[in-house]
């Protein structure tokens, strides 16, 4: 029976190709060809890394739309709805579009088979294609070279980040995972690399794309004074801006990343940059990074889920000292567990490990995660729960006022607390 509604779209896309993951662009960019390949806006920024995608991506939705543009944006995973991943004028895709798109995508597709990833990213360049924008900004999904995202010829790219995530599909060392990063790049277009210790493979392959490479701390940087910062461009370029809204340390790398890109391509007079990027750290905004749900004690959450994003959140709670830090924690398989813990060490007070199998197949129980943190950290306290709502109930059960809770380690955590939150 033909699907109807949306989360009959959703549930067939999971069952019509063999392997969740399937990298390559061969049967995708043949669909796409078949729907006609139509341009998706006047210009397309693609962001890639491993960590920092998403905020970037609300930088860059923000700043363009402070300057008067007409922004796409397609973003995954999503968290509660699947309807966040395709965004158009700062406005979710709602069901009969997306309807609609999978509707072609399906006729256009013949005996092709894609994966779910695919479809999502087919049903955001059909949306995108039809909506008449002024900028396009992709998210890559997996990697980069062989993502399906790198369909499109991106006017500029950034790669936020380059760690140990996805070994098992990008490679085992930052040189082979920034290589397959750099693949989103294109001849003679900018590339912006937002960190200031990029692997080499990254810059070697980036060399090889012929791309226009703009590297943070040699091209470009900020410098923070007091509650505020400036952004440097070796042509000479002072931005004064104010922090972002965004929290974590880390966000003054993204922000200023997401500045380059726009300064590289000329999106914005120059005259008017200082102003639109201010407006959009003042109003960009992105749900589960560090996302503090009020409450005393605190509640915090945050999708971070490798040791890189783990050191971020490391870094966040040095800046911000204050009581006992109790953390919810669940993870998947394919994550570097030991490695998330080892970052946060002595600054989590208690673990609530919570077991994610009933969320997903890849999902680890909550008696994995406590084997990995008794080799870690043979001294920690912890508990463990079934699931994410009984780790958090714990969790607040035994925090007490002026402390927080840090619910973190999965976008599946997340969602579970927003829900619980009523967010």
């Amino acid at each position: 029976m033909r699907p109807t509604t949306l989360a009959e779209w959703l549930d067939y896309q999971q069952n019509i190709h063999a392997l969740g993951v399937d990298l390559g662009l061969d049967r995708v960019r043949a669909v796409w060809q078949r729907m006609g390949a139509p341009a998706i806006a006047q210009r397309v920024i693609t962001v890639g890394g491993t960590n920092g995608k998403g905020s970037t991506v609300a930088f860059l939705e923000a700043m363009l739309a402070a300057a008067g543009q007409r922004v796409g944006c397609y973003t995954s995973p999503h968290l509660l709805h699947y309807n966040e991943r395709v965004r158009i004028a700062d406005t979710d895709a709602d069901d009969e579009m997306l309807i609609d798109s999978f509707e072609r995508i399906d006729r256009a597709r013949g005996d092709i088979t894609l994966t779910y990833f695919e479809f999502g990213t087919l049903a955001a360049l059909d949306q995108f294609a039809r909506a008449e924008l002024d900028t396009a900004v992709l998210e890559v999904g997996l990697g980069g070279r062989l993502d399906a995202v790198n369909l499109i010829d991106a006017d500029a790219v950034i790669i936020t980040t380059v760690d140990l995530d996805h070994v098992e599909w990008l490679g085992p060392d930052r040189d082979s995972i920034g290589r397959e990063k750099a693949g989103i790049a294109r001849r003679d277009r900018p590339a912006i690399v937002g960190e200031t210790d990029p692997p080499r493979g990254l810059l070697e392959a980036l060399a090889k794309e012929g791309a226009y490479l703009e590297r943070a701390g040699q091209d470009f940087h900020g410098e923070r004074e007091g509650p505020r910062w400036r952004w440097h461009h070796r042509d000479g370029s002072v931005l004064h801006l104010p922090a972002p809204e965004l929290a974590a340390p880390v966000q003054y790398a993204n922000a200023s990343a997401a500045i380059a890109a726009l300064h590289a391509l000329k999106v914005v007079d120059p005259f008017e940059l200082e102003r639109i990027a201010a407006l959009g750290l003042h109003f960009a905004r992105v749900p589960a990074r560090l996302q503090s749900l009020g409450g005393d004690p605190a509640l915090i959450v945050d999708v971070g889920h490798n040791p890189q994003a783990a050191r971020a959140l490391a870094d966040w709670l040095d800046a911000q000292p204050g009581g006992r830090v109790h953390a919810v924690y669940g993870a998947l398989s394919d994550k570097d567990v030991g490695g998330v813990m080892a970052a946060l060490g002595s600054r989590v007070a208690h673990w609530h490990l919570a077991g994610l199998e009933q969320d997903t197949p890849r999902g680890l129980t909550a008696g994995v995660l406590a084997g990995v943190l008794h080799q870690v950290l043979p001294r920690a306290h912890f508990d463990t729960h079934a699931d994410v709502r009984q780790a958090l109930v714990a969790a607040r059960a035994v925090a007490r006022r002026g402390e927080r809770i840090l619910a973190f380690g999965s976008f599946f955590v997340a969602a579970a607390v927003l829900n619980e939150a009523g967010t």
